[in-house]
């Protein structure tokens, strides 16, 4: 049977969906879309949420209706897919030097618009000429090391950077200088609301540092964009980003519900899960059906929704279930019976999946509304 053969349709109720499957909860989903579109217009901030996560333009294009000005991806393929089914404004919210990787940035920023992130003068004239050869025209922007210790300048060499990118605008070249890259991605994964406030305080301190050094320069600094789920409600309040790039608050998968809630924060619920079946059962534990490939392990294994059981271990095809301490024999699964597990990290395990399927009116009595195809699953170029 082919994979498409195996997928619900809609009206199909939620026992139809084989196992294991990618399911979103679509009345979750939808409260945590506008209760983070909400967020934004009150505080006055633009909002391009990471399609890294998702990878799927359907939801790109709800993310958008309730507000985001675009969406921003990680790399030039996931671009491109997103590109092709009609999303329209896109940033590469990294760095990408290889030449035949920029002539197609170059050949993407002819079709929709597009931004990119710079961090080294190398960069910068490897897209200047990618952008000249093409006749294209792109956004970008510098980026800034503010406590990830990845990818970015220090705060006090931005106003060089964007002095390079500035001296290739049009007409005479195809870059637009349009701001700075911020993100702290160590600091959204901070279990301690207080611990994330302040490594987002510093950050902010290094951003502001970075702002000064570029209108020291005497180049405008219109936008800093960054922020993430963990940290975005203090971002915000900094007064120093333009926008946000949450992504994972709109499944909020087990790793960042772990964290503690931050005063005055908005709350989002677990909106995706992977829908899994007992195939085997002892005294002690039950076996499921869906092991490394369809779920990723890198922040943890998964929670088990609503029971009290948690995963023992994980294989390839299966996860062990344990009862959790307190619980009785009882509490076990039946063989063949369904069990919600909500993944550690939903990025990763997004990438493992073709499909979701998207249903309405909760996981237990809930119907199939959708099947999104995962456009940017394996986009890794």
């Amino acid at each position: 049977m082919s994979a498409a053969a195996s997928l619900p349709r809609r009206g199909d109720g939620v026992a139809a969906i084989d196992t294991p499957a990618l399911v979103v909860d679509l009345d979750a989903m939808e409260r945590n879309l506008a209760t983070m579109a909400d967020f934004a217009r009150t505080h006055g901030v633009r909002l391009r949420p990471h399609a890294k996560m998702h990878k799927c333009a359907a939801i790109a294009a709800l993310q958008m209706a309730a507000g985001a000005v675009g969406v921003c991806v990680q790399k030039t393929s996931e671009a491109e897919a997103l590109a092709a089914a009609g999303v329209d404004d896109l940033y590469i919210s990294n760095e990408v030097i290889a030449p035949a990787k920029l002539a197609r940035v170059a050949a993407l920023a002819q079709r929709v618009r597009l931004a990119i992130a710079v961090d080294s003068q190398e960069g910068v004239e490897r897209l200047a000429t990618a952008m000249r050869e093409a006749g294209a025209v792109i956004d970008v922007f510098v980026e800034v090391d503010v406590g990830q210790g990845r990818c970015g300048v220090p705060a006090a060499a931005a106003g060089m950077l964007a002095q390079r990118v500035v001296s290739h605008a049009p007409p005479d070249g195809g870059l637009c200088f349009s701001g700075l890259q911020a993100y702290h991605g160590a600091a959204q994964h901070l279990r301690g609301a207080a611990e994330r406030e302040a490594a987002s305080r510093h950050a902010a301190s290094l951003a502001s540092a970075a702002r000064a050094s570029v209108t020291a320069a005497g180049i405008a600094c219109r936008l800093v964009t960054g922020a993430g789920t963990g940290t975005f409600a203090f971002d915000a309040a900094s007064g120093i980003w333009g926008e946000l790039q949450a992504g994972s608050y709109l499944f909020m998968d087990r790793d960042y519900a772990d964290n503690a809630p931050g005063p005055n924060t908005p709350r989002f619920e677990h909106a995706l899960f992977v829908k899994s079946q007992v195939m085997s059962r002892g005294t002690s534990h039950a076996v499921v059906d869906a092991g490394h490939k369809s779920h990723a392990v890198d922040s943890g294994p998964p929670r088990v929704w609503r029971r009290e059981l948690e995963v023992g271990s994980v294989s390839d095809e299966h996860a062990v279930l344990r009862i959790r301490s307190g619980g009785v024999a009882t509490d076990l699964p039946q063989l063949g019976e369904t069990v919600w597990l909500v993944p550690g990290h939903c990025d990763p395990t997004v990438n493992l999946h073709g499909h979701y399927v998207a249903v309405r009116g909760g996981l237990e009595r809930g119907v199939v509304e959708a099947v999104w195809p995962i456009e940017a699953r394996g986009c890794i170029t």
